[in-house]
């Protein structure tokens, strides 16, 4: 019964944070109904209803909280979209981000237009280039550019900084664990790969090292977890404390008290973050159930901490990694064991043990991953299986390697025995997440977790075989069909992939969202311009038009929506032609793709060649171009013909202004079979040269229900003026064009209402 009412007490208190940050306006008045109501029952003397009381004065509490946060993030929403000055104190560890910058959070302690700033105190997110002393702590002066966030964001203001500089170090303790991190850090990336990268993440929480490549294959093997502190990284400290403490005979309460003092430094070494505070509550709420001889008061607990995390900080009911936290660590009460009997039925009873616990992670967390991630994993369990037993060795050893910074010869030695398991959990990642099928791609948002939860319960009934005979098989039922669908899936995404499509095709326009990867095809010579924004997505498509390798590889420019997916095609490259290069990240990508095998070439005017029987020509941009150095006005535009390709010109990002100046050239030589229209259909287009080029066919990469309303109607009303028939990967899925008796054919993966998929 007290189970039963904490966790009610903790789902009531989650909805009423929820509402209170989604809807701030509501979040006094309901303070003050809320308060003014136990203020009646206690009055009326109704002392049994206690239980009402306790909701309703923690219900007013999380209002209070978020009324009195609303002053703050109303001043900082006043910098959105301009330029903002503020001294902040780093309040988490940084990690680098997709546009290069280091991102962190951070308490300002003032903030305002530069040389106005006035005393403020808010949480922020800010992104900074890479200096070093960006530690727990640490007070910097930062200028940028601000962007205010949702209600329901913890940081009210975005500063995308220009200039920064550390107004003061870290100091005390913080100071003593950054130089320690840093000293690990710098040790373990010595370590050759795989695994040198992983290693701090692994013992410390550093994710710094951890390569974009590595990175997405830890989610789509589901051993991102791994990658920062989590509740498991806790848990290992506290177990290997208890353990050791009983091994020199150490009493109960000793081992627990020194247990959780361990678990204090560790928080404060991997500097004490609100994420890290709350998988840190979390990790001794169930270690203290298991190990005191009281799981039954898990649940209890982990709900009493949940109102507790609530009341302090209400933003973490919208936060994916609270509830995801929350929900792993309820799993690993309740359903672990029930699982781990029926498991024992069928496999011995440690494999039985070690398979238990990721599993029971996996159903609970699973339709919560679901609800906002558009990929879900369906190696992850047997991942985890593999990589778990590593786990704990890589934090332990990697942690001593750490703390023993002071012994070189002991640390390097410690830090070299990390290295091991660190390199199995990298390889796993990597092997299980590059076998076909390892993720399906989903719609998130609730459908998909109803659907997910359905799997999840399902699973849960088949291995716990409760008595009632017609939910076993129907829960039988349920993942036969849905491992019938999943295997029809892989084959047809994997070795049967090319059965799907037409053999004839010499373009294809891969369906990977807001983004280009273009193939073109000619005597078994294949080339891709521009790889999309994921890699996942590009080798569904390669799998799919039956493509193993790229002769030719145009990066027309290196935004992130052309050059994202580039990882997937690494050793498979025979030329690369790419656009100005300008950025550290981007001379980078094309050193992988160079020790891969790669030619690099920069792609200028006039330069031209072969792909089998085709011939392709670089028409833009300049060999010393002066107006637009790089990005999308730079973009590499290509012409390719014969050899079975429609004629085609690819116009990458180029907008109204660099259009007119290449339609001004002279290059532009009659008219074409097919254009790839420039920047996804976005309206700055020039109409003349769609007129000059004369195309029967536009390609327009877009995703669906894109932020930039891509492609815009005036667009697609331009080429409808010229006889340009726009077709729109959104709608269409890939879409593939060929050639026969001089007609251009045309066949696509999905068709819009009232058409067919396949057309001449």
């Amino acid at each position: 019964m007290k189970d039963l009412r904490t966790g009610i007490l903790a789902l009531l208190l989650w909805a009423v944070a929820l509402l209170c940050i989604q809807l701030p306006v509501l979040a006094l008045p309901l303070a003050g109904a809320c308060g003014a109501g136990a203020a009646g029952v206690l009055l009326a003397g109704r002392w049994r209803r206690g239980f009402v009381v306790l909701v309703l004065l923690c219900a007013s509490a999380v209002g209070l909280v978020v009324a009195g946060a609303q002053p703050q993030r109303a001043v900082l929403a006043q910098s959105d979209g301009r330029a903002v000055e503020a001294v902040v104190e780093v309040a988490s560890s940084a990690s680098v981000g997709q546009d290069g910058r280091l991102w962190f959070d951070a308490q300002t302690l003032s903030a305002g237009p530069p040389g106005d700033a006035e005393p403020l105190s808010a949480r922020v997110r800010v992104g900074v280039k890479s200096i070093p002393g960006v530690d727990m702590g640490a007070r910097l002066r930062v200028t940028g550019q601000g962007k205010a966030t949702g209600p329901a964001e913890q940081a009210g203001l975005v500063i995308f900084g220009t200039d920064v500089e550390v107004v003061s170090p870290a100091s005390g303790v913080f100071a003593v664990a950054a130089d320690t991190r840093a000293t690990f850090v710098a040790r373990a990336t010595r370590l050759p790969e795989p695994g040198a990268g992983l290693l701090p993440g692994l013992a410390v929480g550093d994710t710094r090292a951890v390569s974009p490549e590595l990175n997405d294959a830890m989610i789509a093997s589901g051993l991102s977890h791994l990658t920062a502190v989590s509740g498991s990284n806790c848990m290992v400290i506290v177990a290997a404390v208890f353990w050791l403490v009983s091994l020199a005979g150490g009493s109960r309460t000793l081992r627990v008290v020194l247990s959780l003092t361990a678990l204090g430094a560790f928080v404060v070494l991997v500097t004490p973050e609100p994420s890290v505070v709350r998988a840190a509550v979390m990790a001794a709420l169930a270690m203290l159930s298991i190990l005191l001889g009281r799981p039954s008061a898990g649940l209890a607990m982990l709900s009493l901490a949940v109102c507790g995390l609530l009341i302090a900080d209400p933003w973490f009911a919208a936060s994916p990694g609270f509830a995801l936290s929350a929900a792993a660590t309820a799993a690993l009460l309740v359903l672990s064991r029930p699982l781990l009997r029926g498991l024992g039925r069928w496999m011995p009873a440690p494999l039985a043990l070690a398979l238990s616990v990721p599993l029971a992670a996996q159903v609970v967390c699973g339709p919560i991953i679901a609800l906002f991630s558009e990929q879900q994993s369906l190696v992850a369990v047997v991942a985890n299986l593999i990589a778990e037993p590593a786990a704990p060795i890589a934090t332990v050893v990697g942690l001593l390697a750490c703390l023993t910074a002071g012994i070189p010869p002991l640390a390097d030695l410690l830090a070299a025995a990390a290295w091991l398991p660190a390199a199995w959990i990298d390889t796993t990642a990597t092997v299980s997440a590059g076998l076909p099928g390892a993720t399906v791609a989903v719609v998130a948002g609730p459908v998909a977790a109803v659907i997910v939860a359905a799997l999840s319960i399902a699973v849960v009934v088949v291995l716990a075989r409760p008595r009632r005979r017609w939910l076993r098989t129907a829960s039988a039922v349920v993942l036969i069909v849905a491992l019938a669908a999943a295997g029809g899936r892989m084959l047809l995404s994997g070795p049967l992939a090319p059965l799907t499509t037409p053999s004839d095709w010499a373009v294809a326009a891969c369906d990977i969202g807001q983004g280009d990867a273009v193939l073109l095809r000619s005597a078994g010579m294949t080339a891709l311009v521009d790889t999309g924004p994921d890699p996942d997505l590009l080798t569904r498509c390669l799998a799919q038009t039956g493509v193993s390798r790229v002769d030719l590889l145009v990066l027309t420019h290196f935004d992130l929506d052309h050059v994202g997916g580039t990882s997937a095609v690494f050793g498979k490259v025979g030329t690369v032609l790419h656009g100005p290069v300008t950025e550290n990240d981007e001379r980078r990508m094309l050193a992988r793709l160079a020790d891969g095998g790669a030619r690099l070439q920069d792609a200028s005017t006039g330069l031209s060649g072969t792909l089998g029987d085709a011939r392709w020509r670089v028409l833009w941009p300049d060999a010393d171009p002066r107006v637009f150095p790089s990005g999308n006005d730079a973009s590499v535009v290509l012409e390719v013909s014969g050899g079975g390709i429609p004629r085609t010109v690819l116009l990458g990002d180029l907008g109204q202004g660099s259009q007119r100046l290449l339609l001004s050239s002279g290059r532009l030589h009659g008219a074409y079979d097919v254009v790839k229209v420039a920047h996804h259909g976005s309206r700055d287009q020039e109409p003349g040269l769609y007129e000059a080029v004369r195309a029967s066919v536009g390609l327009i990469s877009v995703g669906a229900d894109n932020d930039y309303g891509h492609p815009r109607p005036e667009t697609l009303a331009l080429l409808e003026a010229v006889g340009t028939r726009a077709l729109r990967t959104d709608r269409r899925g890939t879409i593939l064009l060929g050639e026969r008796d001089g007609e251009l054919l045309m066949w696509s993966t999905r068709a819009p209402p009232g058409e067919p998929p396949s057309e001449g």
